[in-house]
């Protein structure tokens, strides 16, 4: 065989080669898009829910705490709760694995240093989410909530050296990430992330909705908790410190009274809302 028929043919099995990989490829590709729409679902189920809890106590019934938590001891509640807990903790935990390979296989404009650590640090998130869904589906229902876990933390980190100096740097990038997703929202940077041609006008216009109250409301609570953090780290006072729950609960003290408590849980339940069309329509 001469050279010239040695090299087309291992250009025509290489060409073969690369073909027989596309489908597991295309496979591969195909299961990280359910797990990411499945791990959406799941983080709209806790936001409704949330922003629910929220809304009754702004109207002076708030039993259970308007967090994470709260939402799970809710979902445990209903009929077949078990088992919808495990379908959430399912959820989280292809969440985790989704932002994990975005951070790992990202291309394009993904491909950036700072977009893979971010989606790496959403999936440790994710992956402390799943965790703590799976301990409470498992019994461990005495677990703090979002307030405690907050202020247990903060007088951990403020024991450290420098630690006072690291809970304000802590506060400063929340209310700085709340910031950041509010504006986004407004901007309807989210927009960019879905497949808005395959929407039509009626649906783009309630998605965009949902996007710009939900993202709104989510930035608002997460500068929330980080100007309590701050204030923490100021006086050296953990006590001082709030999760979800308190943070909410004190914008029904401000003096627009309840109402801007309503207007954040009508939000967070947009965004719930969100989170489900993001299931549906984000690019995976």
């Amino acid at each position: 065989m001469t050279s010239s028929h040695t090299h087309k043919w291992g250009l025509r099995r290489a060409s073969s080669t690369a073909r027989s990989h596309a489908p597991g490829e295309a496979e591969g590709k195909q299961a990280l898009s359910v797990t990411g729409r499945a791990g959406f679902v799941a983080r709209g189920v806790v936001y409704v829910l949330v922003g629910a809890l929220a809304l009754q106590i702004a109207f002076g019934g708030g039993g259970r705490e308007a967090d994470r938590q709260g939402a799970l001891q809710q979902v445990a509640a209903q009929p077949f709760g078990k088992v919808m807990l495990w379908l959430l903790v399912v959820g989280f935990g292809c969440m985790a694995i989704w932002r994990a390979s975005e951070a790992l296989l990202a291309n394009g404009p993904k491909n950036k240093v700072g977009s893979r650590l971010l989606d790496a640090g959403r999936a440790v998130f994710y992956g402390f989410v799943c965790w703590g869904t799976a301990s409470f589906a498992a019994g461990s229902g005495g677990q703090s909530g979002s307030d405690a876990k907050s202020q247990d933390w903060t007088a951990s980190a403020l024991k450290l050296p420098g630690g006072q100096v690291l809970v304000g740097i802590a506060g400063c990038v929340l209310i700085g990430v709340g910031a950041t997703l509010a504006v986004r929202a407004v901007m309807r940077r989210f927009l960019r992330k879905l497949e808005t041609g395959k929407m039509s006008r009626r649906v783009r216009q309630a998605v965009t909705a949902l996007g710009l109250g939900g993202g709104v409301a989510r930035g608002v609570v997460f500068a929330g908790v980080g100007v309590f953090a701050l204030v923490a780290a100021i006086r050296f006072d953990p006590h001082q410190a709030k999760g979800m729950d308190a943070t909410l609960r004190t914008f029904a003290h401000t003096p627009a009274g309840p109402w801007l408590l309503v207007a954040v849980a009508v939000g967070l339940v947009l965004f719930g809302g969100f989170s489900f069309a993001s299931a549906r329509w984000r690019r995976l």
